[in-house]
């Protein structure tokens, strides 16, 4: 067994990660020397019962998981490749290896993380969006999780600009999650990558998402959290940012609104509050004009749609508001309005109650 398939096997043993392979390698020299190794050397370096888990691993195991990400067409890269991030390599705890569909590429140490809330408002979404695809046009490559919510807008700006961006998972490339990003699963990797440090058969165990959020901080020079409740997971990646010496960047959000709780209260314990895009890009100082290039047309229609999805679902709350009223309220057209509460229904943010009346779901 060579040292990259030593590598994967060890990935494959729960009980390893990058902090016992650096302990291993201390003693062992080599990865291939370690799956080697008597019971004796092995319990002395790392204890009896992981000692075991490495004496029973089963070649079985590799082979299957080698032959699934072949027949995924995935390349693995381990933490001792040229090719490995180079973000991701200095943060302490780096995976042993990186399952990718895409391609990681030198560009992307360029890279901010998009973070929020799964349940996010339309402020929250359209500002994921927004951020995601101003920022990708500057050539940064936007990092997330894939998750619902936030994460998914934040890779769709990254798409529409038709910039550059990585998902991280928090599962095995066999099972793809949640099920109904797999299509832009597929979008994502021709535009940047997929990762996961999961084996091929890893299932969406709660337990992954906090290491997921941990690769999220370490491949971005910063992190941005567009909107955040007070228990959102998007807080436990600005945890780690904060230990891996990022930047932390946070939307302000409404101070009546639950969404916001989280987000808000960053702002108050000292991250930086943005507005605007230039406001990253000037305090990441990374050369990078903060003038707004050429936007191409459909962004530039994507980005106004979502202003005005924002400005009508502002004006409908928890009470009951007829069709008359919003126009009163917004000076947009009937057409206009008609359009725009198809695409709010359509994301289950409103719904219609009887004469021709609106209320947020």
């Amino acid at each position: 067994m060579n040292n990259f398939e030593s590598l994967v096997s060890l990935n494959l043993i729960p009980q390893i990660g990058s902090v016992r392979l650096d302990k291993l390698l201390k003693y062992f020299s080599q990865p291939s020397d370690i799956l080697k190794a008597s019971r004796q050397n092995l319990e002395a370096v790392v204890g009896s019962r992981i000692g075991e888990g490495i004496l029973s691993f089963d070649t079985k195991n590799l082979d299957k998981d080698l032959a699934q990400a072949k027949k995924a067409g995935l390349e693995i890269i381990t933490l001792f490749d040229g090719d490995y991030p180079r973000n991701l390599k200095q943060i302490p705890g780096a995976p042993i290896v990186l399952y990718v569909s895409g391609k990681i590429i030198e560009a992307d140490n360029l890279s901010l993380g998009i973070v929020g809330s799964r349940r996010a408002s339309l402020y929250g979404l359209s500002s994921a969006e927004k951020f995601a695809a101003e920022l990708a046009l500057k050539g940064l490559t936007i990092i997330s999780g894939m998750a619902r919510g936030v994460d998914t807008y934040a890779h769709r700006g990254a798409l529409k600009a038709v910039g550059r961006t990585i998902a991280v998972m928090g599962s095995g490339f066999g099972h793809i999650y949640p099920p109904e990003n797999q299509g832009l699963a597929e979008k994502i990797a021709k535009n940047g990558a997929v990762i996961s440090e999961f084996p091929m058969d890893m299932k969406p165990l709660a337990q992954n998402f906090p290491r997921r959020n941990r690769l999220i901080s370490g491949l971005s020079l910063g992190v941005l959290v567009t909107e955040a409740a007070r228990n959102s997971g998007a807080l436990i990646t600005v945890d780690f940012a904060l230990e891996q010496g990022r930047e932390v960047f946070v939307l302000p959000g409404r101070i009546d609104a639950s969404s916001s709780l989280g987000s808000n209260e960053l702002l108050k314990q000292g991250a930086k509050l943005v507005t605007c895009s230039e406001d990253i890009l000037e305090e990441l100082d990374l050369g990078i004009s903060g003038e707004s290039n050429q936007v191409q047309p459909e962004l530039e229609e994507n980005i106004l749609c979502a202003k005005e999805e924002n400005l009508l679902y502002n004006c409908i709350s928890h009470s009951a508001v007829a069709i008359d009223d919003l126009l009163e309220k917004t000076s947009l057209t009937s057409s206009q309005i008609s359009s725009l509460i198809l695409k709010l229904q359509f994301k289950k943010l409103i719904k219609e109650l009887p004469g021709k009346q609106f209320i947020r779901s």
